[in-house]
Parts: structure tokens; sequence; C-alpha cells
């Protein structure tokens, strides 16, 4: 897809902020008559722009009462030991977020757990047991002052 144009930019604020919204709904709400903005979408979701629709969930609601921040270095940085680690991350439900990094670490986790003792069995039955993990230092989030999903567009 070219350069998104102001209706597609309007159009994805809006779903952004509420995907729910019908075709009918956007198309009011930017101008657009509902099949040019049908349009707009599913060119945007056939382009990769929108990837997919999805909920958020209240973590804290839901049990889950810690939420860490890992910072992995990686011992060896062999294409199999990343790739092993990479194919392990994507396994596990825990980890909300991954990023490989530059810095210190080499990859920054997001890990939610119901309590400490969680979050460390998860540590030992999964990130220690992996042999290019050499450390890893958490940052437990006492508060959370922004969480954002959306894109600045």
């Amino acid at each position: 897809m070219e350069l998104l144009d102001n209706f597609a930019r309007q159009i994805l604020r809006l779903l952004q902020i509420d995907s729910r919204r019908s075709a009918q709904e956007l198309s009011e709400n930017v101008g657009l008559s509902a099949t040019p903005c049908w349009r707009r979408i599913k060119d945007m979701e056939q382009s990769g722009v929108i990837q997919r629709y999805t909920v958020l969930l209240d973590r804290e609601k839901l049990g889950l009462h810690v939420c860490a921040l890992a910072h992995v270095q990686l011992t060896r940085h062999t294409e199999g030991g990343t790739e092993q680690f990479e194919r392990e991350i994507r396994t596990c439900p825990e980890v909300t977020e991954c990023y490989s990094t530059t810095g210190e670490a080499d990859y920054i986790l997001k890990i939610v757990a119901p309590d400490i003792k969680a979050y460390d069995a998860f540590l030992h039955e999964h990130i220690f047991r992996l042999p290019a993990v050499a450390n890893v230092k958490t940052s437990v989030v006492l508060r959370e002052i922004k969480f954002d999903t959306s894109l600045p567009i």
C-alpha cells in the first residue's frame, strides 16, 4: 500500500480506539460512504498495515499481579543459540512482549505472572534452562504509568 491518505489515517485512529466499529460507523465519522471506507480497511488488512484485531484485558483482574521486565544476556551469539532462545520465548504465554535490543541486554522481555513465586518458577523452568542464556536482570513493575497500544498516526 502506498502512503496512507487522510481518510485511511482517520480510520486507523478510530479503529485503534475501538476496533469493533462497523464500516458504516467509521464512514460516518471520516466523511466517506461505507463502501470506500470498507475498501480502505480491506486494503490495509491485505497490505499488513492492519495486522489483526484483538481485545485488551486487565491483567490484575485476571490474577496476573506481577509484571516484570527481564533483561536477558546471551553467552554466545551463535545462530543456533539465538534461534533456540527465540523459539522458546514464542511458546511462553507469560511473555507478552520480547524485543531484541542493543546495549547491555540482548533481549528485553515483558513477563506477567500471578506472583513473584510464579515468576521465579517461570525463570527456572524456561529461561535458565536455555544454554545460550548467560544472565537475567529483572525489574519488577511497581505501577503502570502509561499503557497504550495506539500508534501516533
